[in-house]
């Protein structure tokens, strides 16, 4: 996750003064893929400093930037390396960057190729048109599905951590059984964030991932209660369980938004507002409710 490649000027193949010049971030994997569907073919790559992050996401930073992409013409002598004044960029790396202020300042004009890397042996073979299914960025179970391990790969150290500590402190204030239960029952609350919510997106109501986590958390501890014997559960452990649960699942539900193709920057920061604090205010009610229970 922390790989990046030198920014600057590289070569496939044999290019020679005529042949395109593509760009790309300096995110590896965005690297090695470009580099590897180009493989056969003559082009110049100019990768931008983006320190580690992909295409999309940098524009959204604003490192795969109007400056970057200037900043990085004059480092690498591009007007003295090509004859032509033309650079192919990625759509996604659209929002971050002004069209016009590069050729202004520079004199080189952009295109935008394509959404999707495999695309741009097609669009440089088609006279660089880009074609309708070239900007239709799509969001498939398939695609939403290989997401998944990432993300849980992501939440597995908090997750350890975290379900030690409840096993600790519901073994000791019951038992250990009940520690058990307990971390069995936070981490179907995890799996419904980080797993179950991507699955299910298209068809959870509401547009707030927070939201969406938060009803796949409650559908989880509902049947969880009542599998595992729940009526036996003392009313304040009930009630706290169904606190923090789904809490958690909207925690990593609302962690996916970085993952997805539609979230903005302004919506996430917007939705964080809202779901933040009632997420806090959950687990406070939770831990109060753990107390009184222990006390009472």
């Amino acid at each position: 996750m922390n790989y990046m490649v030198p920014p600057g000027l590289y070569a496939i193949g044999a290019p020679t003064a005529d042949d395109p010049v593509l760009v790309t971030a300096n995110y590896k994997m965005s690297y090695d893929i470009v580099r590897s569907v180009l493989g056969g073919r003559n082009v110049w790559l100019l990768v931008l400093e983006t320190y580690g992050i992909n295409v999309w996401c940098a524009a959204g930073k604003g490192t795969f930037s109007t400056e970057e992409l200037v900043r990085r013409i004059d480092l690498s002598n591009l007007a003295m390396v090509v004859t032509h004044r033309r650079l192919i960029l990625p759509i996604l790396g659209a929002p971050g960057v002004a069209a016009y202020e590069v050729t202004r300042r520079t004199g080189f004009s952009i295109r935008y190729a394509a959404i999707r890397a495999e695309d741009i042996p097609a669009y440089l073979d088609n006279g660089m048109m880009t074609t309708s299914e070239m900007r239709e960025q799509t969001f498939t179970l398939r695609e939403r599905a290989v997401l998944i391990p990432v993300e849980l790969v992501q939440a597995l150290k908090p997750t350890i951590v975290v379900a030690a500590a409840l096993f600790i402190i519901a073994a000791l204030l019951q038992a250990p059984k009940n520690g058990l239960v307990t971390v069995y029952a936070y981490l179907g609350a995890v799996v419904s964030g980080v797993a179950i919510v991507p699955m299910l997106l298209p068809w959870l109501p509401g547009r707030s991932f927070s939201f969406k986590g938060a009803l796949t958390g409650f559908a989880w501890m509902a049947a969880f209660y009542l599998l595992a014997g729940g009526r036996d559960w003392s009313g304040p452990m009930t009630v706290a369980a169904f606190l923090a649960l789904p809490a958690v699942s909207a925690f990593y539900a609302l962690n996916f938004t970085g993952c997805t193709p539609y979230t903005s920057r302004s919506g996430v920061k917007k939705e964080m507002r809202a779901a933040m604090p009632a997420m806090g205010i959950a687990f406070a009610l939770s831990a109060i409710s753990v107390l009184a229970g222990t006390l009472l």
